[in-house]
C-alpha cells in the first residue's frame, strides 16, 4: 500500500470564468510542483478537454489524470463525475449535450470557452454558456453517472451556492453517493458537527482551482494498491482516505 496526493477537482480554460493560463501542460506542471499524484480534470458542463487531456497524456506509475466533469443539476446542485474509460467519458458528453439548455455564452463577460491542445492551439469553441443548470434532476445524474461505472461526488457541500445544503437543505435519501467535497475554505470539524450525517459517508478535500495558484491548496490523500481508477474507487467506498 502506498499513499497518494489527490486534487479531483480542477477547471481549464474552457470553464467560464477560468484563467488564460489554466493550459494542460501548465495544469499538469503546478500539479507535479504541488506535490500531487493524481488530478480531476472537472470543466462545468462539458468533458472535452479532459478527453483531450487524457488522450495527449501518458499516465505514469507516479502520476495520472482523472477525467471527468462538474454538473450543474436542475436544482442547482454541483456534483462531480469522474470516469475510467475515454468511451464512458464520450457517452456521458452525450448526455451532457443532451440537456444542455441553448444559451449563448457572451464571451465579453464569461470568457471564451475554447478546448486546446498540448501545443496551446485552439481546437473547438463550445458557443453555449457552460454555466447554465442542465435540464436533468440531480438524482438523474446520479443514476446515470454510475450506469456508466462512474464516480459520482457531491460538490463542495459546504458553500452557501450551488451545493445540496445550499439548494435542498438535505441530503436526498434515494441518492447514492461515493463521496462528499467540502472545500479549501471549510472548517471540517465544525461543518462536521453541524452536519454529524456527514460521517456516514467518505469525505475528500480538493480545491475547484480555477486559477493555477489554487491548485492543490487542498487536496485528498488515498492509501492504494496501485495508481489506478478502479483502486481510488476501492479507497473511496473502504474510507482508506487521509
Amino acid at each position: 500500500m502506498s499513499l497518494y496526493k489527490a486534487d479531483l477537482h480542477i477547471h481549464t480554460l474552457l470553464s467560464p470564468c477560468g484563467d488564460l493560463d489554466m493550459t494542460p501542460s501548465l495544469i499538469i506542471n503546478e500539479a507535479k510542483n504541488r506535490g500531487l499524484n493524481i488530478i480531476g480534470i472537472t470543466d462545468h458542463n462539458t468533458t472535452l478537454q479532459a478527453k483531450v487531456m487524457k488522450e495527449s497524456f501518458s499516465d505514469s506509475s507516479d502520476f495520472i489524470i482523472l477525467t471527468g466533469v462538474e454538473i450543474c443539476s436542475s436544482e442547482e446542485v454541483h456534483s462531480i463525475a469522474l470516469f475510467d474509460s475515454l468511451e464512458s467519458l464520450s457517452e456521458f458528453q452525450n448526455i451532457l449535450d443532451k440537456y444542455m439548455p441553448e444559451t449563448e455564452n457572451v464571451p465579453e463577460i464569461f470568457g471564451d470557452q475554447v478546448v486546446i491542445d498540448f501545443q496551446e492551439q485552439i481546437i473547438y469553441e463550445e458557443s453555449r454558456s457552460l454555466l447554465t443548470a442542465l435540464n436533468i434532476s440531480i438524482q438523474d445524474i446520479e443514476r446515470l453517472v454510475h450506469s456508466l461505472n462512474g464516480i459520482f461526488i457531491l460538490a463542495h457541500v459546504d458553500r452557501n451556492s450551488f451545493s445540496i445544503y445550499s439548494q435542498l437543505g438535505f441530503i436526498p435519501f434515494d441518492i447514492t453517493i461515493d463521496a462528499v467535497e467540502l472545500s479549501a475554505s471549510c472548517n471540517v470539524k465544525s461543518f462536521i458537527n453541524e452536519h454529524p450525517e456527514l460521517n456516514n459517508y467518505s469525505i475528500i478535500r480538493s480545491s475547484d482551482a480555477h486559477y493555477p495558484n489554487q491548485i492543490g491548496i487542498v487536496s485528498t490523500t488515498f492509501d492504494l494498491d496501485k495508481l489506478e481508477f478502479k483502486e481510488i474507487k476501492k479507497a473511496i467506498k473502504e474510507r482508506k482516505i487521509l
